[in-house]
């Protein structure tokens, strides 16, 4: 039997993202998979050997690395996205020159990753693929700079969109993100975890807030649109409970092997700002009832996938529509694993395995990957 190349994983060697990955890479029966932390691949202190085989994994975990990429001395402030995506990309190009330098491979395409960490060229990718995605004046080359309120007041308006979430074109975790709703009398308010304090500076706060007056809405996007936004029309979700739902859909080589129901009473459905997780076979009914097939909706994410074929995992953001009978994708992450505890979908390939073994599992089936690491 051909020998198994050995693992390796950039990331957080303390953290619990790379702690469940050797996890269940030993209990695969493969060796403990070697990590190199992110610190080590900024300082240019990381060596590879040849014929390793090597995962990225988020570089978010450590206050260190999120300090020199983002350039911002506390972890919770929001700015700073915009330096932190041109650092980043930066530090993967060079990565992989020397991983293939070395004669490893990098299991990871450093061209998907930079579309995957614009939500302007990530939704443009995904509606070129006929992929459901909402509305967007931004998503392209061809869209207009947002420099500010006025411009997404301007865009938004001409547009007919009253309710729109504008984002941080390369933020995570809803970091930067705001719901906003203009009323018919041109009100306008947004719901968002953003705390605007006193100095003018923006934090990320674990507690959904209220901003009810357009110059406090102006004053937060105007803080935010040096870093790039991204700006789509606010779709409604479907409920479950009487609260809103959505679905995280783990796609692994182009299966949907996880998924977990997230609900919210506010329009961000983050488990860390009080999102809860939901049933699952609850919404398996929901959707027969209203004379759909779950198997649509997962076919929907690995569509999505498909769009970035060099990218083993992703996670998808699953939008269903009012009613249960029409599904959009939101984002594509590239990081989108950290699910513990949540075994495969039945069918899916994955059953009895969490992200991380089935990961493992399909890194076994395909010795090698054919991925670039250009």
């Amino acid at each position: 039997m051909t020998p198994v190349p050995p693992l390796v994983v950039v990331g957080d060697p303390q953290g619990r993202r790379v702690r469940l990955f050797q996890d269940a890479a030993l209990a695969a029966g493969l060796p403990r998979p070697r990590a190199v932390p992110w610190l080590d691949v900024l300082r240019g202190g990381a060596v590879f050997r040849a014929g390793e085989r090597v995962r990225l994994d988020s570089p978010g975990e450590q206050p260190e690395v999120d300090r020199l990429l983002r350039g911002v001395p506390e972890p919770t402030r929001v700015e700073g996205t915009g330096r932190w995506y041109a650092g980043f990309t930066a530090t993967v190009t060079g990565l992989a020159a020397q991983v293939r330098s070395a004669g490893a491979e990098l299991l990871a395409d450093p061209g998907e990753l930079a579309v995957l960490f614009d939500k302007r060229r990530s939704h443009a990718r995904l509606a070129a693929a006929g992929v459901r995605v909402p509305p967007s004046p931004t998503s392209g080359a061809a869209a207009p700079p947002v420099r500010g309120w006025e411009d997404v007041r301007a865009i938004t308006g001409g547009a007919g969109m009253r309710r729109v979430f504008v984002k941080l074109a390369h933020g995570s975790s809803a970091s930067g993100v705001l719901a906003v709703e203009t009323t018919g009398a041109g009100r306008v308010q947004a719901t968002t975890s953003v705390e605007r304090r006193a100095d003018g500076r923006l934090h990320n706060s674990l507690r959904v807030r209220r901003y009810t007056s357009e110059r406090e809405v102006a004053a937060i996007v105007d803080a935010l649109a040096p870093d790039g936004l991204h700006v789509e029309r606010w779709l409604p979700k479907a409920s479950l409970g009487g609260r809103a739902a959505d679905l995280r859909v783990v796609v692994v080589d182009g299966r949907a092997t996880h998924a977990v129901v997230r609900t919210s009473r506010s329009p961000m459905t983050n488990l860390h700002l009080g999102g809860a997780r939901g049933d699952l076979d609850a919404v398996r009914a929901a959707i027969a009832t209203a004379g759909g097939r779950f198997a649509d909706a997962l076919a929907v994410c690995e569509r999505a996938a498909a769009a970035f074929p060099g990218t083993r995992c992703v996670g998808v953001d699953l939008l269903p529509a009012t009613g249960w009978r029409r599904f959009s994708v939101g984002e594509v992450n590239a990081f989108g694993d950290l699910l513990p505890g949540l075994t495969g979908l039945p069918g899916g390939g994955a059953e009895g395995r969490d992200t991380y073994a089935a990961q493992v599992a399909a890194l076994l089936r395909t010795r090698t990957t054919g991925t670039s690491t250009s």
